[in-house]
């Protein structure tokens, strides 16, 4: 479960990264998650169960070292059950360094939320602390998904590269290779 927490610390960093003022690669406004972040839907959201209104975060640029509080609005078109995963993989440069399948149930526990998950309008708020010492590099994280029957919920990708000075670019290329 920490894995996860530091990759959640990760994409929510992504969702941030831009307001540090780094460069940043042209993107498909198409991919791109409503709100104040760089998030990147991985393909065309259209059927996914889950559709994302907004995701925003304060405060509004982000510290290593500081809380961060995301906030997400959604819709959900159908429940979500019991047996739903997420599949999670975080890549230091070329090197994968967290690549694990865990249960959705049991992680949206941290967001006080139980499976099965109603549809419906839903609104969503995580505080996630930031290391201090976070090493410099790039970091591509993926977050896919699906229902237990294999149906894409959502999935979202980001790219952030911290440097030496603790500035934060984000980098979105949604056609990259994970």
């Amino acid at each position: 479960m920490k894995l996860l927490t530091i990759a959640s610390a990760l994409l929510a960093t992504a969702s941030a990264g831009s307001l540090f003022g780094g460069s940043e690669v042209a993107l498909d406004t198409e991919l791109s998650v409503p709100g104040d972040n760089p998030l990147q839907h991985c393909a065309d959201p259209k059927g996914d169960i889950l559709t994302i209104k907004t995701v925003d975060l304060t405060p509004n640029p982000p510290a290593a070292g500081q809380g961060l509080s995301i906030t997400a609005k959604g819709d959900l078109a159908q429940d979500v059950e019991d047996g739903a995963k997420v599949h999670l993989q975080v890549k230091y440069g070329l090197i994968t360094i967290i690549k694990q399948t865990a249960d959705l149930c049991n992680t949206v526990k941290e967001v006080d939320l139980e499976c099965p998950i109603k549809k419906g309008d839903m609104t969503l708020t995580k505080e996630v602390e930031l290391p201090k010492q976070i090493p410099p590099g790039k970091y591509t994280v993926l977050a896919d998904v699906l229902t237990k029957d294999e149906k894409k919920i959502t999935c979202l990708t980001a790219t952030v590269e911290f440097s030496r000075s603790g500035a934060v670019n984000v980098i979105k290329n949604y056609k990259q290779d994970i």
